[in-house]
């Protein structure tokens, strides 16, 4: 891809942002219109649980794919699909007559958002090749999800008191489309210089890991562990045959030589503990705001600003933070943040006292604002930039993994809490496991952003890198031979 000027870089990178703005949007905004979908579809706290993880679920599921499938066949040409098909699927959403349909439709979206934020991240990348340049846009591209929680409960709340909840998918499409019109004319096209291969039983294996271990987690409260025992050994076989299977592969769908580099694991794991608190704790507090207080959307939405705007300050001192000093301190920072604000709720009952609540969503807030810059940047900054969409691809996985099994967890906890009990009266002392997991949840943040940030980590880096760019010279001097 030629050097671009300062001017266009950083409209590609606002492209890029819309892009993200709508797919991060989507999920703030639904959690707040969760009280009223669960009244006007007559869901259960399962099927709560599947309008959010169908989403995330299929996201997980795909991102890797389409990262590799961009780097192979056009990084534009991939974004543009997914701005169609996911407005597409936003459409839909907002027309789906019954739980089930809307489940499916969430679907829809999600293929569309698999070819989004991954594809995003890597035409950032090969945009802004100086690494401080490229960690300040990465700072911006936290921002936007900072945007998207801060936004997101003020814009569900007004929409759905207002209209009613089948509007907060209408916001998609004019952002979408104006997205899609810019792209086609400012966005230059990229791709890898060597074109990965199609792995179809990784992508197999990884849907039936993801898929089955999330079903078992939510379906466990009501059907019983014998009825979700088997799909818990298809999540076991599949996650066994990756193993087995992607290192024989020349060029596998998730290459786990990657996670040699002590950096780039850190990031993974952090990312799936960071996100499943974020899912598990918008969950909570949005059930509890609205089905125990009794608040409105627009008064649950105005309540979870303190969380927000935190959020949206602090991605992009993180960027900075990272560009200057390395991802050590804002790892620090978030794990400590998150970790304080989970044990308010958990051993404090924080939730009861207006006082304490704020805190608590402040703390979150701050936490999750400095944990998304460092994430991104240690996955795809140490990787050649062939391997660019792949290493964003595994990054945005891990997002979307945690949060799918942040609400699963959570959820399951919550519905076996509550059990037969009068839902108000018991949501507290239930929602006290869901708590203390996202207090495990930000000290894995805390211990590995130190363990997985040092000088061996570095090396670690240096090392898997180094291996990496020799392996793809043996194959292009192979494939020339």
């Amino acid at each position: 891809m030629p050097e671009l000027s300062h001017r266009r870089r950083l409209l590609v990178l606002a492209i890029c942002c819309m892009s993200l703005l709508i797919v991060s949007l989507d999920n703030t905004v639904l959690n707040v219109a969760l009280p009223s979908l669960q009244r006007d579809l007559h869901a259960q706290t399962s099927g709560l649980q599947w309008t959010i993880d169908a989403y995330t679920l299929v996201l997980a599921s795909l991102l890797m794919l389409a990262g590799s499938t961009a780097d192979r066949i056009g990084r534009k040409r991939v974004f543009m699909a997914g701005l169609v098909v996911f407005g597409l699927g936003s459409l839909l959403c907002s027309l789906a007559p019954s739980l089930e349909l809307l489940v499916v439709f969430r679907m829809v979206q999600a293929v569309g958002g698999s070819m989004l934020n991954p594809v995003a991240m890597s035409i950032i990348t090969n945009t802004f090749t100086d690494p401080r340049e490229r960690a300040r846009a990465i700072g911006v591209w936290g921002a936007v999800v900072g945007i998207s929680m801060a936004a997101g409960p003020l814009v569900g709340g007004l929409l759905v008191e207002s209209v009613g909840w089948r509007s907060i998918f209408w916001v998609n499409l004019p952002v979408g489309l104006a997205a899609l019109l810019l792209t086609l004319r400012f966005v230059p096209e990229s791709r890898a210089p060597k074109a990965r291969r199609p792995d179809p039983v990784g992508q197999v294996l990884v849907i039936a890991l993801f898929g089955a271990l999330t079903y078992s987690i939510i379906e466990a409260p009501d059907s019983g562990l014998t009825t979700v025992l088997p799909y818990a050994a298809i999540a076991l076989a599949a996650l066994l045959g990756l193993l087995w299977y992607e290192p024989r592969r020349t060029e596998p769908l998730i290459d786990l030589r990657f996670f040699r580099s002590a950096p780039f694991s850190g990031a993974t794991v952090i990312a799936v503990s960071a996100f499943a608190a974020l899912g598990g704790f918008l969950f909570l507090s949005t059930l509890y705001l609205q089905n125990v207080r009794g608040l409105n959307a627009l008064h649950a939405g105005l309540w979870m600003l303190p969380m927000a705007t935190p959020a949206f300050l602090c991605a992009p001192l993180s960027g900075r933070l990272v560009g200057s000093r390395g991802p050590r301190l804002p790892l620090l920072i978030a794990g400590a943040a998150m970790t304080a604000s989970a044990v308010l709720f958990a051993g404090f009952e924080a939730e009861t006292s207006n006082g304490t609540l704020a805190v608590g969503y402040v703390l979150f807030g701050i936490g999750f604002g400095f944990v998304n810059a460092p994430i991104t940047n240690t996955a795809v900054s140490g990787m050649p930039r062939a391997q660019a969409g792949v290493a964003a691809a595994v990054a945005s996985t891990s997002r979307q993994l945690g949060q799918t099994l942040g609400v699963a967890v959570v959820g399951a906890l919550l519905a076996s809490g509550i059990g037969s009990s009068p839902y108000r009266q018991a949501f507290v002392s239930a929602a006290r496991p869901g708590w203390w997991v996202l207090v495990a949840c930000g000290a894995a943040v805390l211990v590995l952003g130190a363990l997985t940030s040092g000088t061996w980590a570095r090396r670690t880096a240096e090392r898997t890198a180094d291996r990496l760019q020799e392996n793809e010279v043996r194959q292009a001097a192979g494939a020339g031979v």
